[in-house]
């Protein structure tokens, strides 16, 4: 096993008192009781602004006797960005692109009248800001049924993240796949709506089904679990773009 890497295990005891933020060579780090952390591979935990590191070393020291590191995702995202992302940036914008080929904020309901009604008045303005902010026209559609989307807004949303830096590339990757929406998670990047706003306008099918039928135990805890990650996933975009 590598000098510094974490096995993971759903019983990781917490082994360090202190967590705490320290510069080193390349930027930022985190020590744990005054040793660095480390990626898993083993290389050192730098990252180029304060306030990312900040975010890692606070869900440390969040931590209780057990280690959640299922829940760690400041430090998750920080090691893709390093190891993963810095690497196969091509292949990661490519991925960010393809959301934009099937966003959920393009499939509208076709009944009943409530929920499209609501998807219009949160959805469709989105949508317009986007084409006029951003260059990002998308095809609205009634059903299920995929409909391909302009050529141009794919490419439009290729050119944003390729000049996105690794940090925000990551965290663009991380949105895309919890929203199903580059259109939702671009709001978030850019500051147009909260984490949580857009984690609601990405389920709105889902909480106009819950608001009739209700919801059991555990989809109430996934939910509160994905309602936490697109918290975490604002305050990641706004300590990427810190000074």
């Amino acid at each position: 096993m590598q000098k510094g890497y974490i096995e993971p295990s759903d019983k990781l005891r917490r082994f360090y008192v202190e967590a705490a933020v320290a510069e080193v060579d390349g930027g930022f780090g985190v020590h744990l009781d005054g040793k660095a952390l480390k990626t898993p591979r083993g290389a050192a935990l730098a990252l180029p602004k304060r306030a990312l590191a900040e975010l890692v070393a606070e869900e440390w020291a969040a931590q209780g006797e057990a280690l959640d590191q299922a829940g760690m995702n400041a430090t998750r995202l920080a090691n893709t960005a390093l190891e993963a992302v810095s690497k196969s940036r091509e292949a990661v914008a490519e991925s960010v692109a393809a959301y934009a080929g099937s966003d959920v904020l393009c499939y509208y309901a076709e009944s009943p009248a409530e929920l499209v009604a609501r998807q219009h008045a949160f959805w469709t303005p989105l949508l317009e800001r986007a084409d006029a902010e951003l260059g990002l026209k998308f095809n609205k559609v009634e059903g299920v049924i995929h409909q391909p989307q302009p050529s141009q807004t794919l490419a439009r949303v290729r050119e944003m993240a390729d000049a996105a830096d690794d940090f925000t590339l990551a965290g663009l990757a991380f949105g895309m796949a919890l929203f199903g929406s580059a259109v939702l998670t671009i709001s978030v990047q850019q500051g147009w709506l909260a984490g949580e706003e857009a984690f609601e306008l990405s389920r709105l099918d889902e909480g106009w089904q819950e608001e009739h039928w209700g919801v059991d135990d555990e989809a109430a805890e996934r939910t509160a679990r994905l309602r936490g990650e697109a918290e975490f996933l604002e305050r990641w975009f706004k300590a990427a773009s810190a000074a």
